[in-house]
């Protein structure tokens, strides 16, 4: 068992029912995540820049205008009924 976790805590927050070889197997997994982080930890990171996203992207989202992408009728066509310009659905909320 892990010395670090408490397992059973950890599972019953995520609603999990291990038993006793899972539980094992589950400390030893989080025992090498938590060691994979003290690794990155111990990296020399001073001269580093932080960063939101590895790619330098800065307002990508066009303005919001309204267009017409092709005509009404050609995607009212297929609707069974119409009015104005929108599908008309039968009521389903009393």
């Amino acid at each position: 068992m892990s010395a670090k976790f408490d397992i059973q805590h950890i599972a019953a927050l995520a609603r999990l029912n291990l038993n006793e070889s899972e539980r094992e197997k589950f400390a030893r997994q989080l025992d090498q995540i938590v060691a994979y982080i003290d690794q990155l930890n111990e990296l020399d990171t001073s001269g580093v820049e932080p960063m939101f996203h590895v790619l330098p992207l800065h307002n990508v989202f066009r303005e919001d205008e309204e267009r017409k992408v092709f005509p009404e009728s050609d995607y009212l066509s297929g609707a069974p009924r119409r009015d104005k310009g929108h599908y008309e659905v039968p009521q389903i909320l009393g």
